[in-house]
């Protein structure tokens, strides 16, 4: 896996539902390195704390090979990497092959797989058409969240490479389907809510479909 661009965002205001509302969703391509730090990428504004940054969801990493995708649903907008609000575009990157708990080196940093993304109407903002969110839920590609094991630079054209694979654990792409395909495999949700590395705010959410 490859770091195609890395992206951060300024706070701009959107109009949403009547109300100005801030957002750091408009990520765009900077040409430098960026620090991935313990609860966020410094340099990327982070408006809601509530739902994004903080220790399980410090950087959010996207794959390039999913770019298609959304291109043939989505043909008109002014395409470039950071689009899906990721700060790394990733080349090569596959939910289905990586594990909660799995731990990569990424240019200076370390880092450990911990959720998917789950989207909001900011996303729908970003993409001019609040469809994009359920599009999005529903497409088996979420991207990855990781927790920063040690800080340090990323740029591009740095690798991704595995350090140590998580045991017992699930992949991404399992772990995002009890709120896609599997809403009602108690089964496969009680499994996942057991898998050490797992962030705490999705354990909970798992918790709450039994």
């Amino acid at each position: 896996m490859r770091i195609i661009s890395t992206n951060i965002a300024e706070i701009c205001e959107i109009d949403w539902r009547g109300k100005k509302v801030k957002t750091g969703i408009y990520k765009l391509p900077v040409n430098e390195p960026i620090l991935l730090g313990k609860e966020d990428v410094k340099n990327d504004h982070v408006v809601d704390r509530k739902h994004h940054g903080g220790v399980d969801k410090a950087c959010y990493l996207y794959s390039k090979d999913h770019y298609r995708f959304w291109k043939e649903r989505y043909p008109d907008l002014d395409w470039q990497w950071g689009m899906l609000g990721e700060n790394l575009t990733v080349e090569g990157l596959d939910e289905s092959k990586i594990y909660i708990g799995d731990i990569f080196g990424l240019g200076d940093a370390v880092v450990q797989v911990s959720q998917p993304r789950y989207p909001c109407y900011k996303l729908g903002v970003r993409f001019e058409n609040q469809k994009m969110v359920r599009d999005f839920l529903e497409a088996p590609y979420p991207g990855v969240y990781v927790r920063i094991i040690k800080e340090g630079f990323v740029k591009t054209g740095d690798k991704m490479v595995l350090q140590e694979q998580a045991k017992n654990s699930m992949s991404v792409a399992e772990i995002y389907s009890p709120f896609t395909s599997q809403i009602d495999n108690k089964e496969l949700i009680e499994k996942a809510i057991e898998i050490p590395g797992l962030a705490a705010a999705w354990r909970r959410d798992l918790k709450k479909l039994l």
